[in-house]
């Protein structure tokens, strides 16, 4: 026993010290005179030493019973190695007989485990007997039969003879993914056109709503004196400047309106035009291309700080400066593809830009207010802008492609506003021409006509009934200079 180990109980400590002085003769046993003790209870520092595994055990045959120590006693060691032993050669028996008894089948290989499977022909020696595994000597689990889908085709089942080739089958390639086909471009045969919607018929009644918000738009009318009409893009270009400057302003006004009120932008336009400096001394000051052009961007941005994303806007406006000179001779392009092709200039202003700048109308601006009025009318169901313009275009006489931006939008400026549309006051609303008109306004706007009555007796005074807030009030009004009031 070594060194190192110790007894549980404290008293077998003085019996191992009192055997210590005995000779070691007396220690001496015969195998045939007693049987091998149990192991005493110790407590290893050191792992023991590992099993061999049932494989291993069945492969390798069982030694011989090992002969005592030179001490003439059998250790722990010896001990468990005879265990183990007697439990490969019990194995080993009970596993022959089994597999005697049994038919082997061939085993079931996979497609993935094919290269690892145990053939006849693998030995561990070539010169030494041949040994069965243990997976060969247990039957394989029975196979499950494939259910025939209506794809599998009875010949192609005759035709297929197993194959006795354990190595895998090559992988089939992958299926080739079908590419997506480019979108055709569309041409539109009324405007000769790219990219146009095919033409849909125009809304029944949109003549009569035209005609009645052309009316809402005229002096007296519900939408009339919108910001638009005296502050729009088109007009914020100094008339004294000279015709290059005006077209340069009409561009730089454009630029500035996006995501801005006209009023806003209409102060924008005039810093510009009376506090941009010279680029040069004894130049005139104020907006031109060759003022943008030296003005430090700082300035620029300081000057124009009220719009919506200055910032950005200021990086397009002295961008769209450089191209302008360098690729257009200090003017604006008269083409939708060269003004769409500067920074920041989208469709809708390059359309506006060559109508209002060069006379030339190519197609509808469409802003945010024809996108959103159009839709509650229900003459289209876009969107975008882009998808509205061409919608518009598809069906919409020519000679009102520029019109309608300016009537669409004091209309929505002034009437049907983004937030609080005020249907009653709409004329629309209140001749049933307009689907999304709110009824609960349009009712109130209905009981607050004013009712006007001519009376037949004199022919003098015009009473005006009129109905506020659930109260009838009579006023009466002296035409040949006559003054009654009344209730």
């Amino acid at each position: 026993m070594a060194s190192t180990a110790f007894e549980a109980p404290s008293l077998c400590f003085l019996g191992i010290a009192c055997l210590a002085d005995a000779p070691k003769q007396s220690l001496t046993f015969k195998r045939h005179h007693q049987p091998p003790a149990a192991p005493p209870m110790t407590m290893h520092r050191h792992p023991p030493p590992k099993r061999a595994s049932r494989v291993e055990q069945i492969s390798t045959p069982s030694p011989p019973n090992p002969p005592p120590g030179p001490s003439g006693r059998i250790t722990n060691a010896q001990i468990q190695k005879m265990r183990s032993s007697r439990i490969s050669k019990d194995t080993s028996k009970l596993l022959g007989s089994v597999a005697a008894t049994q038919t082997s089948f061939p085993r079931r290989t996979t497609r993935s485990l094919s290269r690892f499977a145990h053939t006849t022909s693998t030995t561990l020696d070539q010169n030494g007997p041949q040994t069965t595994d243990i997976e060969d000597s247990i039957s394989p689990p029975r196979k499950r039969r494939r259910r025939r889908t209506p794809a599998d085709s009875p010949t192609e089942a005759a035709d297929a003879e197993p194959s006795s080739d354990p190595s895998p089958s090559a992988p089939s390639p992958p299926a080739k993914r079908r590419g997506r086909k480019p979108a055709k471009n569309k041409t539109d045969r009324t405007t000769g056109q790219q990219g146009a919607s095919p033409p849909v018929p125009p809304p029944p009644d949109w003549q009569e709503v035209y005609n009645t918000v052309k009316k809402m738009r005229g002096p007296g009318g519900a939408a009339h004196g919108a910001a638009v009409d005296t502050m729009g893009c088109e007009r914020l270009a100094d008339p004294n400047a000279s015709p290059r400057d005006q077209r340069f302003h009409t561009l730089i006004a454009l630029m500035l309106s996006s995501q801005t009120k006209d009023t806003v932008n209409a102060v924008a336009m005039h810093r510009l035009r009376t506090e941009l400096p010279p680029h040069r001394p004894g130049a005139p000051a104020g907006l031109n291309l060759d003022n943008v052009l030296a003005v430090d961007a700082g300035l620029l941005n300081e000057l124009i700080w009220a719009v919506g994303f200055h910032n950005n806007k200021t990086k397009y406006i002295k961008r769209a400066a450089v191209m302008l000179r360098d690729q257009w001779k200090g003017d604006i392009p008269d083409t939708i593809e060269g003004l769409t092709s500067l920074p920041g200039v989208g469709p809708k202003m390059a359309y506006l830009c060559l109508s209002a700048a060069w006379g030339r109308t190519e197609g509808v601006g469409v802003d945010v207010h024809v996108h959103r009025i159009t839709n509650l009318w229900g003459w289209n169901r876009t969107r975008s802008p882009e998808e509205t313009r061409r919608a518009l275009q598809s069906w919409l006489p020519r000679d009102k492609w520029r019109e309608i931006n300016w009537l669409l939008v004091g209309l929505g400026q002034t009437v049907c506003l983004p937030v609080g549309r005020r249907c009653g006051d709409c004329d629309l609303g209140l001749d049933g021409l307009c689907k999304a008109a709110e009824r609960k306004k349009v009712l109130q706007g209905r009981r607050a006509a004013e009712e006007v009555e001519v009376e037949e007796a004199s022919g003098v005074a015009v009473r005006r009934r009129e109905v506020v807030a659930g109260v009838v009030v009579t006023k009466e009004e002296a035409v040949n200079g006559e003054l009654r009031v009344g209730r």
